[in-house]
This record gives C-alpha cells, sequence and structure tokens, in this order.
C-alpha cells in the first residue's frame, strides 16, 4: 500500500476523508467507482498502518490505546471501546452484520418513542445487499429475518446443538446469525476457526479493511497520509474550505470541495465543536444498547459445535407493543464460554448474550474540555428507564423461551455490560434542521459539502450491530452526492 511520507506538492483535493475506518472507507467505494480519473482524493488517517501481523505479534491492535485517547465523565464512568490505526474499527471488531428490522427505522410512529429514521428499510436495503457483498457475509439466504433483494454470499455458519433445538422451537425467530467471519474462503481469508478471539483473529478471517479493501487506498488518486491528526474544520460563511491538520509535528492545510468526517460518535462531535460549528444536539445523545450474559443449563443437549464464534440470532420476544414501555431485546447463541464442572455434563450448557434496546438521553454526551483541549470527554449519567424496564423483561422472559429446551435452569450475571464497542448518536440525521446535525444523505443541513458519517447520526440504538447499517449509510450518501 502505498502511504505519502511527505506532504503532497498540491494542498487542493476534491474530496478530504477524515478517518480511514468503515464510515470513510464505504463512502470511498462508491466515490471512487463514480469519479473521474483526475479525482483527487486526500485520507487523513491520525493512528498508523498496524498491520495484521503486527496485532498478533503485539496481542493489540493500535499503538495508541483508546483508554488514554478520550476522558471519562459520570457515575459510572463508562468504557467506550474502539480502534485507532489504519482500518479503523474493522480491526478490533467482531464481525456480526445482522440488518437492522424495519420497525427499528420507526420507534416514534410505530410506539410513540424515540425517533423516526428520515428513511426507511426500504430505502437502505440495496445498500445492505450491496455491503454484504463487499465484505463477503455469511448467512442463510432462504431462512433470514430480514427483507432481501439478494443472496448472501457466503453459506451460514453451522449451529451448535442447542440452536437446532432452538429452530426447531421457533422457526420463524431463530436463525443462524449473519457474519463476516467467513465459513469458506474468499480470495483473501481462510475460515473462520473458531477460537472465538476475534478482536485479534489468529487465521485472519474476518473482514478488515486491510485484508479486502486495501485496493481502494492503493487507488493513484487517493493520498493516504498516517499519523496525520485532523484538528479542525475550515470555514468560510456556508462553505466547508479544508481540513487543518497535524502532520510530522506540525500543522497544515488541506483545501477540499468536498469534506467527509468518518471518525466515531466521539471524535465526529468532537471535531465539529473544536471547529466553532454549533447546534443544540451537537454532541448530545451519546448511546449504545446494553448487554446482558446468561447460562442456560441443559439436560442432555452438548453444545460447541457450531463453526464460529456466535451461531445463533433469536427474535422471540423482539417485536411488539412492548416497545411503548420497555426496550425489546434479542439473544446471541454463543460457541464459546466455560464449560460446566458437572461430572459427564461439561458441554451441557449454552452461553448466550443479550442485547437490550435503549432511548438516547440528551444529558448523555460528548463536550469539550477546558482542562486537556486535545481530548473529547464523554459524559455517561446511565441508561435510560426504558432500558431498565426491559431489563427485568430478559429476566422473566429469557426462562420462558428457553423452556422449549430441555432446560435445567438459567442463571444470569448481574451487571449490564459496560463495553458493547458500538458507540452511536452524537451527530443526529433527521428532516429538521432544527432538531438534527445532519440530513437523510449525511450532509450536514448548514454546512452543505460538509458530510458525517458512520453511527454517530444514528436517530435510534436498536438491538442490531451498528456495522453493517453504518456501512450501508456511507453506499447510500456517496450514490447520492455522486449522482444528485
Amino acid at each position: 500500500m502505498p502511504i505519502a511520507t511527505s506532504l503532497p506538492d498540491d494542498p487542493r483535493f476534491d474530496l478530504i476523508c477524515v478517518g480511514s475506518g468503515f464510515a470513510s472507507t464505504f463512502f470511498l467505494v462508491d466515490y471512487l467507482r463514480r469519479a473521474g480519473p483526475r479525482a483527487r482524493v486526500l485520507v487523513l488517517e491520525r493512528g498508523r498502518h498496524n498491520s495484521h501481523e503486527w496485532q498478533i505479534e503485539n496481542r493489540r491492535n493500535s499503538h495508541i490505546d483508546w483508554n488514554d485517547a478520550y476522558v471519562r465523565q459520570g457515575d459510572p464512568k463508562k468504557d467506550w471501546r474502539f480502534t485507532i490505526g489504519f482500518g479503523g474499527g474493522s480491526n478490533c471488531w467482531f464481525g456480526q452484520t445482522p440488518r437492522m428490522m424495519p420497525s427499528d427505522f420507526r420507534m416514534k410512529s410505530l410506539y410513540g418513542v424515540g425517533e423516526d429514521w428520515p428513511l426507511s428499510y426500504e430505502d437502505l436495503e440495496p445498500f445492505y445487499q450491496e455491503a454484504e457483498e463487499i465484505m463477503m457475509v455469511a448467512g442463510s439466504s432462504e431462512d433470514s429475518p430480514f427483507k432481501r433483494s439478494g443472496p448472501y454470499p457466503q453459506p451460514p455458519h453451522r449451529f451448535n446443538g442447542a440452536d437446532r433445538l432452538l429452530k426447531q422451537a421457533y422457526p420463524n425467530h431463530h436463525f443462524a446469525m449473519p457474519t463476516v467471519r467467513a465459513r469458506v474462503d474468499t480470495r483473501n481469508r481462510p475460515p473462520c476457526c473458531a477460537n472465538g478471539v476475534c478482536d485479534l483473529c489468529p487465521v485472519d478471517a474476518k473482514f478488515t479493511i486491510q485484508n479486502e479493501l486495501m485496493g481502494l487506498f492503493e487507488d493513484p488518486r487517493v493520498v493516504l497520509l498516517l499519523e496525520a491528526e485532523a484538528l479542525e474544520v475550515e470555514t468560510q460563511g456556508n462553505i466547508v474550505t479544508g481540513v487543518r491538520y497535524r502532520f510530522q509535528g506540525r500543522e497544515h492545510l488541506a483545501e477540499g470541495d468536498l469534506v467527509v468526517v468518518g471518525a466515531n460518535a466521539l471524535f465526529s462531535p468532537f471535531l465539529l465543536m473544536r471547529s466553532g460549528i454549533r447546534h443544540p444536539r451537537l454532541g448530545r445523545r451519546l448511546y449504545e444498547a446494553a448487554s446482558l450474559r446468561a447460562e442456560i443449563f441443559l439436560d442432555g443437549v452438548d453444545c460447541f459445535d457450531g463453526s464460529t464464534l456466535t451461531t445463533g440470532l433469536n427474535y422471540a420476544a423482539y417485536e411488539g407493543p412492548h416497545r411503548r414501555e420497555r426496550g425489546t431485546f434479542t439473544i446471541e447463541t454463543w460457541n464459546l464460554g466455560p464449560l460446566r464442572v458437572d461430572y459427564g455434563k461439561w458441554r451441557s450448557v449454552l452461553h448466550v448474550y443479550i442485547t437490550i434496546e435503549d432511548l438516547p438521553q440528551e444529558q448523555n454526551r460528548v463536550v469539550l474540555s477546558s482542562e486537556d483541549p486535545s481530548k473529547p470527554v464523554a459524559v455517561f449519567e446511565g441508561y435510560s428507564p426504558y432500558l431498565h424496564r426491559g431489563v427485568e423483561a430478559v429476566k422473566a422472559e429469557v426462562p420462558r423461551i428457553m423452556a422449549r429446551l430441555p432446560l435445567e435452569k438459567v442463571t444470569f450475571r448481574d451487571k449490564l455490560g459496560q463495553n458493547g464497542g458500538h458507540i452511536q448518536g452524537t451527530v443526529m440525521m433527521g428532516d429538521d434542521p432544527e432538531t438534527s446535525v445532519v440530513d437523510r444523505h449525511l450532509i450536514h443541513h448548514t454546512l452543505r459539502n460538509l458530510l458525517v458519517l458512520g453511527a454517530s447520526a444514528f436517530p435510534t440504538g436498536p438491538c442490531a450491530n451498528p456495522t453493517l447499517t453504518l456501512c450501508a449509510l456511507s453506499l447510500w450518501s456517496a450514490r447520492h452526492v455522486m449522482t444528485s
């Protein structure tokens, strides 16, 4: 991969991308496909290019510790996990790629809570399909909870023993987990080894930007600057003129006709606020769904025979009017976890990961620090009552759902998971400039040549892992920009 080690001679670009993670890279997929041969693109990446070999050898995704990259405030001081480096979160993610459900886009209309998205599932579906094809998602094309316009590129992973029984009990609610952990060889990746250390995949089986989309950054139209930290978005009136950044110890200005901010939901609002860009909701509504874990002890059903980390996704209690009052949930079945200690029943336990929907809270936010202006401050003042009512429902409903198996008992871990790695909100999308920062195509309502991509734009936080949706949104946004 050609990496610029010095400043380009011409500081003027057609497009400047801040960040090289999912959001910016999937925008580049469509942009470079449609841009002319003389287009010039600058990608500013704060981190280094840490190869897969480097990550395995050093047992970390980046030379920058995410713990030290921002400031926590609140009670409890919640962690927000991410990776700073070439490829961003594609290095550390576990590779779960379910779509959002159609109802997730219409929470206000259907249930009177949260916000409606300014686009529908039907609007986004072709871009979901394209993102799945790019990432070579493994899933069941004939048996999917999502309305689809085409098949998955790879076959689904093998169920474990409990999954097979859950599929019999809930044929319309239990499905193979869609994932980018390869089921069969791709051109660049071997099949998943099912070791369950997906943040540092030992065989490089999960999709990353490094192993599948490196060619975008080898395009002669693209200049990639590593260890180049974006400092401010430069504006003049209602126009963005470029990005000021630090590279090799000095500040520089790149001029751009179009600027894409593809950082995460901590750093995107932070960059805009540092640039003097203001909006009542900018930085507000920082959130992610919460999680509980449970062990399902079974009589005579052996597990751990699936072909990847997570094998099933259960929606038995997902849809319904209960979402007016409390967060709904999904159940992931895991092919990993400690064995039982009971003699002769070592494998007769199913470990599940339960994701509970939350409603974004205005008081959870990103703000500037008066003490250290180089770092965003993530203020977390707690989950909503809506989520906590969902937690209580989980404790009642999961044993009922699992009772269709030869069940011995269900045990829950006491605490909510404190770090899902799914940072969302803070630069909300919507049709109304008064209540949202960017429009339905993720273009800033006032600064019309500025786009803010990624999960920071999500108006609500359903249970689905956000990565596939944010990639589809980047493709959707680029298609609009390049064809309008």
